[in-house]
């Protein structure tokens, strides 16, 4: 007679359960405990936003000063004009920037040339990798007061005097989200392509025998399928609101541009990290992060209620 072993007796649900996925724990702890030192035990400085930090000296030996560093940067007479940057830079990332991928991916799909549909694909991906001192050396390139864009017009006659791109207010935030899009719209379409192609490719063909068209498949059965994702991404888009990078801004913005291109990144580079007002920077940061995680948890109960999809 055959004994049939079961494994060990276990009352707890979650013991049980923890006892099942065990392989699949063991392999995930590795990056669980990768995350936990490099992600979570370096949030103990967070404390140096509420005291007045030296380096070199132990946190509990310093000057506590509560919330005054958060005070500081909301009393700044450039907050206004630092926070309206942010927003408007960010807004335009989450609204043209967000919707590009989305359109390049549908274009994508309905390529028939496999091909040319690869050839396509690989060239929208590799701006992604290239430096961002490399793009502001083709911006500089391109569109400076002596740029080749500014000598082609000359040369057609289509301008008499030089444009400046680069140094011109009005043109700065159009600039920068062009090359946003053209630097990251092949690597964010990856995650739309791969929700496209889960779905349903029946639809499609039954679509199609009812005489439907390209363009109310995608309105029909495409953009629906893949509506769960777009969701996804936009909620957690939300808690990077107040985070607009400043690579692009202090390699291309000038001081022509500063009124423009200044934002909270940039302006806590520049007068915390460079002048070593280091509980400045991080009481900006920690309010940063503060204002992120509340936009994302009020963006993701309003899309439950509205659409029922949600992270949590």
């Amino acid at each position: 007679m055959d004994i049939v072993t079961t494994g060990p007796k276990i009352k707890s649900k979650f013991l049980r359960r923890l006892y099942k996925e065990r392989t699949l724990w063991i392999i995930s702890s590795f990056g669980l405990i990768w995350v936990f030192i490099f992600a979570y035990v370096p949030m103990v400085g967070i404390l140096t936003a509420f005291v007045n930090y030296i380096p070199g000296r132990a946190i509990g030996d310093l000057e506590f000063v509560g919330l005054r560093y958060f005070r500081e940067f909301l009393a700044l007479p450039d907050f206004m004009r630092i926070l309206r940057n942010t927003l408007v830079i960010s807004g335009l990332g989450m609204s043209i920037g967000f919707i590009a991928p989305i359109i390049f991916a549908l274009l994508l799909t309905e390529l028939t040339n496999l091909k040319f549909k690869k050839v396509v694909q690989t060239i929208s991906y590799l701006p992604y990798f290239v430096s961002m001192v490399v793009v502001a050396s083709i911006l500089h390139t391109l569109l400076g007061a002596n740029g080749l864009i500014n000598e082609v017009l000359l040369r057609l006659g289509v301008i008499d005097n030089l444009i400046p791109f680069l140094n011109s207010p009005n043109y700065f935030w159009g600039v920068m989200l062009t090359t946003n899009i053209w630097k990251g719209v092949g690597w964010s379409a990856i995650i739309y392509l791969s929700a496209i192609a889960g779905v349903d490719q029946e639809l499609y063909q039954a679509a199609a025998v009812d005489g439907c068209g390209r363009l109310r498949r995608v309105w029909h059965i495409t953009l629906p399928g893949i509506r769960p994702t777009v969701i996804l991404l936009f909620i957690l888009g939300i808690g990077n609101i107040l985070n607009t990078g400043f690579e692009y801004q202090l390699l291309v913005g000038t001081p022509l541009t500063r009124d423009v291109h200044e934002v909270v990144d940039t302006y806590v580079y520049r007068y915390g990290i460079q002048l070593g007002r280091f509980s400045f920077a991080t009481a900006v940061g920690l309010m940063k992060s503060i204002i992120g995680f509340t936009l994302v948890l009020m963006t993701n109960k309003i899309a439950k209620k509205l659409t029922d999809i949600s992270i949590l």
